[in-house]
């Protein structure tokens, strides 16, 4: 290939290269991922059963935060609804609680209509926000894409869209939503920004965003926000009279100083950090949602979210690029 020409004697960049700092706190915060008391927490076992109703109905055995432990274990440990009740049922008597445990068609029926009973997550930090956002596909239970291989049909089965809306400066997941596969990425900008009380400095995404009414929503929600959004190479500056616009202004310095340049200066750079949180996502809880109807899909995104996020907050890697040494 002539770009293998003469390698032996090309100007070779080497890998950047980091080093963990704090490995062994972070090796601690591994292992801890993985302890029951992590997940089976003291208030859910004190709140155990539901609170006396007080309108017409049946009585809840269980309260919501019991379900969301149940389905917590889970989604930890990878098991299905039955082994999650007996997992429950082992740990609860290993404990000594007289307690009763939900049996898998009670965790079905109410992972559809699942509240959470208070934010799960910890509270935003002090101060505007860096906002990343992207999407990314789940599979759905069943064969699809291999019946549509196999017998060169249409499958009744798809897949859905997951929209994520993490901080820069935490790599919490701050905002999601799950959706269909055939709902676009801006119509979900605003739905997540719904989710963020705090004020935004700067919203980053890919080029799939680009477009007059995502910068009007965001501008909607935090009016001094920095949008780094690169604009579509089709895409020209709009012929609106006065100062341009921030779209304007990227469009004019890409075509000044080219498109790696803007990157560069804008800070699109960050936008990498979404992309570790879907690995992330993908890789701790994986690429297929366990759930076959939509309501209990999206109650399970949303203990997804907050399992990762309870994982982050047992320690993060705090690396350093290591210095080159110069020959």
């Amino acid at each position: 290939m002539p770009y293998k020409y003469n390698a032996a004697q090309r100007h070779h960049i080497e890998k950047m290269k980091f080093k963990v700092t704090n490995w062994a706190d972070y090796e601690a915060g591994l292992r801890r991922r993985g302890s029951l008391t992590l997940w089976v927490t003291p208030e859910a076992l004190v709140g155990w059963r539901a609170p006396r109703r007080k309108t017409r109905g049946g009585q809840a055995r269980y309260s919501d935060l019991a379900i969301e432990t149940a389905l917590t274990l889970g989604c930890v440990f990878g098991m299905r609804l039955r082994q999650t009740e007996g997992l429950l049922h082992s740990l609860l008597d290993l404990m000594g609680l007289a307690v009763p445990v939900p049996d898998h068609t009670t965790l079905s029926r109410r992972a559809q209509n699942w509240e959470p009973s208070a934010r799960r997550n910890r509270p935003l930090p002090d101060g505007p926000l860096h906002v990343l956002v992207d999407s990314t596909g789940l599979k759905v239970y069943g064969a699809g894409q291999w019946l549509e291989e196999k017998h060169s049909g249409r499958s009744r089965r798809n897949w859905r869209k997951l929209h994520l809306a993490v901080d820069a400066d935490s790599g919490e997941i701050i905002a999601h939503r799950l959706t269909d596969q055939n709902t676009d990425d801006p119509s979900q900008v605003s739905p997540l920004l719904d989710q963020i009380d705090g004020e935004i400095d700067q919203f980053t995404a890919d080029r799939a965003y680009d477009g007059q009414p995502t910068y009007q929503t965001i501008l909607q929600h935090s009016s001094t926000a920095k949008i780094v959004i690169p604009p579509r190479v089709t895409a020209v500056e709009s012929g609106d009279t006065g100062p341009p616009d921030q779209r304007n202004k990227h469009i004019a310095a890409i075509a000044r100083d080219g498109r790696l340049r803007w990157q560069a200066v804008a800070g699109y750079g960050k936008r990498a950090l979404i992309e570790t949180a879907i690995g992330r996502y993908k890789g701790l809880i994986g690429r297929r949602l366990r759930a076959r109807f939509f309501p209990a899909q999206q109650t399970e995104v949303a203990i997804s979210c907050i399992v990762l996020n309870r994982m982050l907050a047992c320690g993060r890697p705090e690396s350093v690029r290591r210095q080159v040494r110069q020959a």
